[in-house]
């Protein structure tokens, strides 16, 4: 079992709460640690949105609060309806995360009212340095990186991708097995979606470096639609392939054109990582195995059923093959970028090249 960054930061931002309580004086610095809990969240721009949200709602929670405190008083029937109330404002202003928080602000101050003001507004500050604590915690304790993260997740989705579509027509795994890593790749699948969108979310100030992140967004999108295609290729194999009786030649072509299919991305994976040498291509498929396997469909004997099964799971290596080979040019294009061989970043011989062609083309409308 190991402790995870945010495990650790909302440990901290608790004591931080409490402490902080304690040191400024309140009556009530166990509010302080329970806002700090609800506010901690797996991002810095997260975060921030939820500080925004939970100043909104509490400040408008704690002033209903107050007004049905003087118009209805602190019985119970009050304390619901007004929490009823806060449920549908926060309900109507789309900030439904925060109604856990709210209502325990709303509870907290109108039961204090009762016992006057300086009670009612030390809840308040309770709540308001709990969330300041977990936002400071959260930007100044191990900020999160997802970049690194993502990464990971890819690799290890990719091999295993890589174990079920060897496996899925040879049919060498048990089929507990089988299902078993088919889940776990929807899992690491889901992982990769919450880690794109929470490192497309963060916020970046230099022009420069947001159009360098937003060229390394859409590799990792690149990286992550072929993944699902590989997934769907998966499926396409287990609920087309074992329906029907298919052709021994096919069967080996289409197991030969798979694995070329995993070691293409496997490949592809060593080029972003830079463990390729200078100058070696991907071993990308042979354009003419698809055809041949299609080609191999339509002069078969099957009946119509059997090829139209057969041409799904093919449809299926097509888009998968797609998707590899717009993800190799993509990161082609990425490091030509990173090296400055692209045309937005020349390299000094480039740009040298360019004077010498521009200064010709001076030289010759003198003489004209």
């Amino acid at each position: 079992m190991t402790i995870g960054a945010r495990v650790f930061k909302t440990g901290l931002a608790v004591a931080v709460a409490l402490w902080a309580g304690e040191w400024l004086g309140l009556d009530s610095p166990l509010l302080a640690a329970i806002t700090a809990i609800f506010t901690i969240q797996p991002s810095i721009y997260r975060s921030w949105m939820q500080v925004l949200d939970q100043l909104q709602s509490n400040v408008l929670g704690v002033a209903i609060a107050l007004v049905a405190f003087w118009v209805l008083g602190s019985t119970p029937i009050s304390v619901g309806l007004v929490c009823i109330l806060v449920i549908l404002l926060c309900l109507k202003l789309k900030i439904e995360d925060t109604i856990g928080l709210t209502l325990v602000a709303v509870v907290v101050v109108m039961e204090a009212r009762s016992q006057g003001w300086p009670v009612a507004l030390d809840r308040l500050a309770g709540l308001l340095l709990g969330i300041s604590s977990a936002f400071l915690v959260n930007v100044a304790i191990v900020p999160p990186r997802h970049r690194g993260r993502f990464m990971r997740l890819v690799q290890e989705g990719q091999e295993l991708l890589s174990r079920l579509l060897r496996t899925s027509v040879s049919n060498e795994l048990k089929e507990s097995v089988f299902r078993e890593e088919q889940e776990k790749l929807e899992s690491i699948l889901k992982k990769l979606d919450e880690y794109y969108r929470m490192f497309a979310e963060e916020r970046v100030w230099l022009r420069r470096s947001r159009i360098r992140r937003s060229k390394l967004l859409i590799v990792y999108k690149e990286m992550l639609l072929t993944l699902r295609r590989g997934e769907s290729l998966v499926e396409a194999v287990e609920e087309q392939y074992w329906a029907v009786s298919s052709e021994a030649s096919w069967n080996e072509a289409a197991d030969r054109h798979i694995e070329a299919l995993c070691g293409y991305h496997e490949q592809l994976l060593w080029k972003w990582e830079g463990k390729m040498k200078p100058g070696a291509a991907s071993a990308a498929p042979s354009l003419e195995d698809g055809v041949l396997l299609t080609e191999r469909i339509t002069a078969s004997a099957a009946d119509a059923v059997t090829r139209s099964r057969l041409l799904v799971i093919t449809s299926s290596m097509f888009a998968y093959e797609d998707r590899l080979r717009r993800l190799d040019r993509l990161i082609d294009h990425w490091q030509l970028r990173e090296r400055g061989d692209d045309d937005e970043t020349p390299t000094v011989p480039a740009r040298e090249k360019r004077e010498r062609e521009r200064a010709k083309e001076g030289e010759g409308a003198a003489k004209g």
